[in-house]
């Protein structure tokens, strides 16, 4: 086990600190700091995005070939730090702490600890990483026009207005397969410049809410649906990512049902647990999301992205396209060349 001892003054020296370490190349364009690595240490990259108020993005994707722990020490650069784990798991403690907390592949930390607190991260060996840090400096973020922390719960409120670091804070969030879809849509941005990191900015904050939405329902007791276990849940998961991967393939529920060995009944309060739709309605609404945006990126006609998505009639297609964006599928696409 190699302990990385990381003494930041900003979200930087961390990227900085880690890549000294383990031998990686630091490449900036744009404002977006990218750690490469591929030696004996490490195969992989760790994103580091600075953000205007106090809020930046470190973005693992990674895998050690050692075990490493990273201990961060606080001093003056002690920030709360909102943690993803989209894929493998990692484990955290404080320094005052002997027993570290697992963070398994969905689930989500937030912590926070005081300016001479240590944090220790531990990373296994071997294990894909894909981790997504959201970090506020408070000091900066609450001089945000627009920031009204008055309007968080009351634990959430007390560990914002702590500019000055007195108190240490943790909550380990729950199994949360809403938050991966934001979080990858992060991956999926292909812009470049500064179009690229406002629109990883958007998702950011998008990530954020859902951060502080999730502590909100923890607090007040809100539990996972008891009809379908953790590992069901994320048996649905793969299922609304193979949609989203082809929405063209017929589905329907009794062969879902089938394939993936869950009952419908199971998979209706999966889908609705996760996405607050029906299966149906799920397919439905990313066929139309896709059929939208087919419309802005390529020449096919409506007919052919009709075929190409997956509906079998035309006038239905239409109906429902206007239904959810308040245009006809004919009008929406005169809008956009009208912009072009």
């Amino acid at each position: 086990m190699i302990e990385i001892v990381i003494n930041p003054t900003n979200t930087r020296d961390i990227l900085t600190q880690i890549s000294e370490d383990l031998n990686g190349q630091i490449e900036e364009r744009w404002g977006e700091y990218t750690m490469t690595i591929d030696n004996a240490n490490a195969k992989g990259q760790i994103i580091y995005i600075p953000f205007d108020w106090g809020v930046n993005l470190l973005d693992f994707n990674i895998t050690f070939h050692k075990e490493f722990i990273l201990r961060i020490e606080g001093e003056e650069f002690n920030p709360i730090r909102f943690m993803y784990n989209l894929q493998g798991y990692f484990s955290h403690r404080f320094g005052v702490q002997n027993k570290e907390h697992k963070t398994e592949q969905f689930q989500s930390v937030i912590f926070t600890n005081k300016s001479e607190g240590v944090n220790y991260i531990h990373f296994p060996k071997n294990e894909k990483l894909q981790i997504n840090i959201i970090q506020i400096v408070r000091k900066e973020f609450m001089k945000k026009r627009t920031t009204n922390v008055s309007s968080l719960n009351k634990k959430l409120y007390e560990v914002f207005v702590d500019t000055d670091h007195e108190n240490r804070f943790s909550h380990f969030g729950e199994l949360n397969l809403k938050m991966a879809d934001d979080v990858k849509s992060i991956h999926k941005i292909k812009s470049k410049g500064m179009l690229r990191i406002l629109k990883i900015e958007a998702k950011v904050y998008e990530i954020l809410s859902l951060h502080i939405q999730q502590h909100d329902r923890q607090i007040k007791g809100k539990k996972l649906p008891t009809s379908v276990s953790k590992k069901e849940l994320k048996t649905i998961k793969k299922i609304c990512d193979l949609i989203q991967k082809e929405p063209a393939k017929q589905y329907s529920l009794d062969q879902l049902s089938i394939d993936y060995g869950l009952s419908q009944a199971k998979l209706q309060d999966g889908f609705k647990f996760i996405y607050k739709r029906t299966v149906t309605e799920f397919i439905r609404h990313i066929r139309l999301e896709q059929s939208r945006n087919l419309m802005k990126t390529t020449d096919l006609n409506i007919s052919q992205i009709v075929y190409s998505i997956g509906f079998t009639s035309r006038s239905y297609f239409s109906k429902i396209f206007k239904e959810k964006f308040g245009l006809s599928p004919n009008e929406f696409k005169k809008q956009i060349v009208a912009k072009v």
